[in-house]
This record gives C-alpha cells, structure tokens and sequence, in this order.
C-alpha cells in the first residue's frame, strides 16, 4: 500500500516538474528571442485590455439609450456583469494559488510590462476573453467574434512576450474570462426564471 502511495506520489511529483520545465522553457522561447522593435506594439495591446473591457459596455450601453433600444442595453449590461464575475474569480484564484511572475523566479526573464500581485492566472487575459465572449454571446456574428478573440489572443500572447506570465497563466486566464462569461449567462437565466412566475402573477391581477 505504502509503495503504491509513494508511487502516486513520485508520478505526481515529476508530471509537476515536467510541466514546469514545459512551463518555462516555452516562456524563455518566447520572452529571450523575441523581435525587440515589436515589443511597443505589445505593450500597446497589452494596455487595451481593461480599456477595450470597460468601454465596450459602456459605449454599447450608450447605443441603447440613444437609440431606445432595450435589447442593446440588456447586451450592454451581459458584458459588463461578465466583467466583474471575471475580476472576482481572478482575484480569488490569485491569492488562493499565490504564484510567482516567472522574472520573480527566473532572471533571464525580460519584464517589459507592469505585472503585479501573483502570477496565476492572467488578469489581463480573462479580462481580455471575458470582454469577447461576452461581445460574441450577445452579438453572434463572425464580423464580432474573430475580431474579437483575434484580440483577446493577441492580449494574452503579449503578457508572455512581454515576460510578466507564463504560457499557463495565459491558458488559465483565457478558460476563466471565457468561463465567466458563460456563468454569467447561466446566472442571468436562472434569475428570469425565478423572476418569472412572479412577473405573470404581477400582471393577471
């Protein structure tokens, strides 16, 4: 029994390893042999993510007033509710797993971009996603969606170009924006459905 545990635990041990080697070594590709001239572009598009997220909900908000158009205003509000399930969910997963930016713990790594708090996942990137699935749920065109995402992904390809996060930090950070904006959407139907007796009772008397 005891040998079957240690076993587990060796495996366990080792895949942990492998991935962090995994890990590192594809930041170093990235990070050490980067095109340098590209790297303003980067930060450029690194430093849209939370304006491009705050915006977009505002602006389409606004496009809805002027217009008077409710369903623009309930998209408006999708987005931005989506936002803020992304920003708690990443703020807890960060001071649950407390990981280190990758130049905290390997030298070799440039920093070319502001990175604070811990590591994992990438708030720019779930912010980044959270906004185009969000945008892509509530306006299902392909003019919006590859934009989009084309977007997104060029945000989490810059935190790692720009050496503040590792390539998993960018994967975890694109499943949780993406993530948060389906729970957003479930919790959203939950609610009218709850909402909805009440609303048809409300109108018989």
């Amino acid at each position: 029994m005891c040998k079957t545990i240690y076993s587990i635990l060796f495996f366990f041990c080792i895949s942990i390893l492998q991935a962090q080697n995994f890990d590192i070594n594809t930041l170093r590709k990235i990070n050490i042999n980067r095109n340098e001239s590209l790297d303003p572009a980067f930060k450029l598009v690194t430093n849209t993510a939370v304006t491009i997220s705050i915006a977009t909900p505002v602006a389409l908000y606004a496009v809805g007033l002027i217009n008077n158009d409710s369903l623009v205003k309930k998209q408006a509000i999708f987005i931005g509710e989506t936002f803020l399930v992304n920003a708690v969910i990443t703020t807890i997963l960060k001071d649950v797993v407390k990981r280190q930016r990758p130049y905290e713990t390997y030298p070799e790594i440039q920093k070319e971009a502001t990175g604070g708090g811990y590591s994992f996942p990438s708030g720019h990137t779930s912010t980044a996603f959270a906004t185009a699935t969000s945008l892509s749920m509530a306006v299902p065109k392909w003019y919006v969606i590859a934009p989009s995402f084309a977007w997104a992904t060029a945000v989490g390809y810059s935190r790692m170009h720009l050496g503040v996060h590792y390539p998993t930090d960018v994967f975890a950070g694109a499943l949780v924006g993406s993530g948060s904006a389906y729970l957003t959407y479930k919790i959203n139907k939950w609610m009218a459905k709850k909402r909805t007796p009440k609303d048809f009772q409300s109108t018989k008397q």
